[in-house]
C-alpha cells in the first residue's frame, strides 16, 4: 500500500486488495489475465472491417486500428522504450490517442494522460514527477505550439529524451522533435509483432492519471489494466452495453472519465466510439445522428448545453439510449427537464473519482427519480460506506466521508507514500473527501466536499444543499457557493451565479427563494456575486478554490477582513 519508487510497482503489487481480494476479483471476473491490446486483437481476428474509433476527421477500424499499433509499437520501441517506462500523452479527443494507449499496452509501457489545456505548471509538474521518457502532443491545438511548450520544459525533466508531435504540417521538425507518422514501422505485421516479444500482465501498472483542477497539487493515481477493467466491466453489465453499441465521447479523452468509457470501456465490449475533439453542442448533436451513438458519460454541463441547442425536427437524437452525467452531482431540475426534452433517454447520474473511476451509479432499473435525489448504488463488485473522522462507519442516513472498496481502487498514489497512507482506512477503503450519506436502500448522496463546507458560527453548512435549491430557481443558469471569510462567525455563504438572460437576480430574491422552501436561516448566502461564468475545470467541475480566492480578496479590499 506504501508504494515508494521512482520506477513502476513490483510485478503483481496489490496496493490496498489483499491475496483474498485477488483471488474474488479473478473468480468473479473483474480481473482477468488480457490486456487491453488483446481485446483490439480479438476484435481484429472477429470482425476487423468494423469501425472502433472515429473523430470526425480520421476512422479506424478494429483491423487497421490493429496494424497501426504493432507499427507504432515497433516505432516506440527503436526510441528505447520499454516495460514500465512512462510516456506521457497530452492530445486532443482524437484517433491518435486511441492508437497510442494501445501501443503502450503492447510494449507493457505506462501511460500518462495530459489534459490539452494544461500548460507550463501543470506538464511540468507531471513529466517531473512521473518521469516520464517521452511525451507525445500534437504540434498545435487552439493555435498553441506545444513543441515549444515541451522545448521550455526539458532542462527541468532529467527523464524525458523524446518529444513526440502529432498532425504536423511540416514534414521536417528541428532537431528537437520527431515526427508522430514517422514512428510507424514498415514491414510484415505479424513478423513486427513476433519481434516484440511478450508485455505486461493485466496486474502491472498501465495508467498513471493526474487529479487536476481544484487542489495545488496533483496526485498521480497508479491504475493497472485489471483495475480499469473492472469499472468497466461494471458499467457494461449494468447497461447492458453490447458490440451493436456506439459511445460518443466529447469528454476530454486525457481525463480517467473519457479514457474510460470512451476508450476501454467501448474496447472491451466489443463496440465502437466517436470523439469530438472540441465540444459544441449543435456540433455534437449532429455528430449522435450521424455516427449512431447509443451512450455517452459527459458532465452535467455538456447535456445542458446540448439541451439549450436542440430543435425538435432540426436533430435526431433516437439512437441514444443513455446520457450519464459524470464529474459533479447533476442537479435534479436538470434531470427532469433533460427527460421531458429527450423522452427516449435515460438521463442517469454518476459519481466517480479517478481513484476508482466509477463509485455508485443509477441504472435503466433504477426509478427515474433516483438519479434526481440520489447519485446511485454502488457499482458492481464495489463496497461503499460512510466513515467519520476516526474512519469509524457511520450510521445510515448519517453524513460522512464516502469511502471505497472494490476491484476498481487503484494501488495508491505513485511516488506518494505518505498520501497514500492517508487516503486509506486501516480496512483497505479509499476515503474520497467528498461528503454524502447513504440511505436504506443503498443509495448515495454526494452533499459536498469535507473542505468545502462552510462552518458559520460552529454550525456546518452543506454547499451542495443550498446549491441543489437554488438550481430550481428559473433565473438562475449555474450556481456556486462557497465561504468566505467573516471576523465575527468564521465563515458565511457567499453564492456566485450566472443569471439567466430576463431575469434579475438579488440577495433578497436568492434568500426569498430559499426561505419560501424553508432552508434555515443560519443556512442562506450572506452576499451575492453575479458572473458571466464560473470558473470551470474541463471535465466540468467548479473550481471553487479560485472562487474562495476571489471573494477573500474582495473582502479584503473592502477592508472586511485584513490582508
Amino acid at each position: 500500500m506504501t508504494m515508494n519508487t521512482s520506477q513502476t510497482a513490483q510485478p503483481h503489487d496489490l496496493g490496498p486488495h489483499t491475496a483474498a481480494d485477488r483471488d474474488r476479483y479473478y473468480a468473479e471476473g473483474w480481473w482477468q489475465d488480457r490486456v487491453l491490446y488483446d481485446f483490439l486483437d480479438a476484435g481484429a481476428a472477429q470482425h476487423p472491417e468494423r469501425v472502433f474509433v472515429s473523430d470526425g476527421t480520421s476512422t479506424a477500424t478494429y483491423g487497421s486500428l490493429r496494424d497501426d499499433v504493432v507499427r507504432l509499437a515497433t516505432g516506440l520501441r527503436s526510441l528505447g522504450v520499454e516495460r514500465g517506462d512512462r510516456v506521457a500523452v497530452q492530445l486532443p479527443n482524437w484517433v491518435e490517442f486511441a492508437t497510442i494507449m494501445l501501443a503502450l499496452s503492447r510494449l507493457g509501457a505506462v501511460l500518462v494522460p495530459i489534459m490539452p489545456i494544461f500548460r507550463q505548471e501543470e506538464v511540468g509538474y507531471i513529466l517531473r514527477h512521473s518521469e516520464a521518457v517521452v511525451v507525445i502532443g500534437p504540434a498545435f491545438f487552439h493555435k498553441f505550439a506545444y513543441g515549444a511548450l515541451y522545448q521550455e520544459l526539458l532542462p527541468s525533466a532529467p527523464a524525458l529524451r523524446d518529444i513526440v508531435l502529432v498532425r504536423s504540417d511540416d514534414p521536417v521538425l528541428a532537431d528537437d522533435f520527431i515526427a508522430f507518422d514517422t514512428l510507424f514501422a514498415d514491414g510484415d505485421v505479424g513478423e513486427l509483432d513476433a519481434a516484440l516479444g511478450g508485455t505486461a500482465t493485466a496486474d502491472d501498472g498501465f495508467l498513471l492519471v493526474y487529479t487536476s483542477g481544484t487542489t495545488s497539487r496533483p496526485k498521480g493515481c497508479y491504475h493497472t489494466f485489471n483495475t480499469m477493467h473492472a469499472a468497466a466491466r461494471g458499467i457494461i453489465d449494468l447497461l447492458g452495453i453490447t458490440p451493436d453499441d456506439v459511445a460518443f465521447n466529447p469528454s476530454p479523452v486525457a481525463h480517467s472519465t473519457g479514457l474510460e468509457t470512451g476508450i476501454v470501456l467501448p474496447l472491451i465490449a466489443g463496440a465502437g466510439t466517436h470523439f469530438q475533439p472540441e465540444w459544441n453542442a449543435e456540433e455534437g448533436l449532429q455528430r449522435i445522428e450521424r455516427y449512431g451513438c447509443t451512450f455517452t458519460f459527459t458532465a452535467t454541463t455538456f447535456l445542458s448545453t446540448a439541451m439549450e441547442a436542440y430543435q425538435e425536427g432540426r436533430h435526431d437524437v433516437s439512437t441514444m439510449r443513455y446520457w450519464v452525467c459524470a464529474g459533479a452531482p447533476i442537479p435534479g431540475p436538470v434531470v427532469q427537464a433533460a427527460r421531458a426534452l429527450f423522452p427516449t433517454i435515460s438521463v442517469l447520474s454518476l459519481y466517480g473519482r479517478s481513484e476508482n473511476f466509477a463509485t455508485t451509479m443509477c441504472g435503466p432499473d433504477d426509478a427515474p427519480e433516483r438519479s434526481v435525489t440520489s447519485d446511485g448504488r454502488v457499482v458492481p463488485g464495489g463496497v461503499l460506506k460512510v466513515v467519520g473522522p476516526d474512519d469509524t462507519e457511520v450510521p445510515i442516513g448519517e453524513e460522512g466521508d464516502l469511502a471505497f472498496r472494490g476491484p476498481s481502487l487503484m494501488l495508491g498514489y505513485y511516488r506518494e507514500p505518505a498520501e497514500t497512507e492517508l487516503t486509506y482506512t486501516p480496512d483497505g477503503f479509499s476515503k474520497s473527501g467528498d461528503l454524502g450519506y447513504v440511505d436504506e436502500a443503498g443509495y448515495a448522496r454526494v452533499s459536498g466536499r469535507v473542505k468545502d463546507i462552510i462552518i458559520r458560527g460552529g454550525l456546518n453548512i452543506s454547499a451542495r444543499e443550498v446549491e441543489d435549491l437554488l438550481s430550481g430557481h428559473p433565473g438562475i443558469r449555474a450556481i456556486a457557493v462557497v465561504a468566505m471569510p467573516d471576523p465575527r462567525v468564521g465563515e458565511k455563504a457567499c453564492a456566485f451565479i450566472v443569471v439567466n438572460e430576463g431575469h434579475d437576480l438579488t440577495l433578497e430574491v436568492v434568500t426569498g427563494f430559499l426561505l419560501e422552501r424553508r432552508v434555515a436561516v443560519q443556512k442562506l448566502p450572506e452576499r451575492l456575486e453575479i458572473v458571466d461564468a464560473l470558473p470551470m475545470t474541463a471535465v466540468g467541475k467548479v473550481r471553487k478554490n479560485v472562487l474562495r480566492e476571489v471573494i477573500a480578496e474582495k473582502l479584503t479590499v473592502e477592508g472586511v477582513i485584513r490582508a
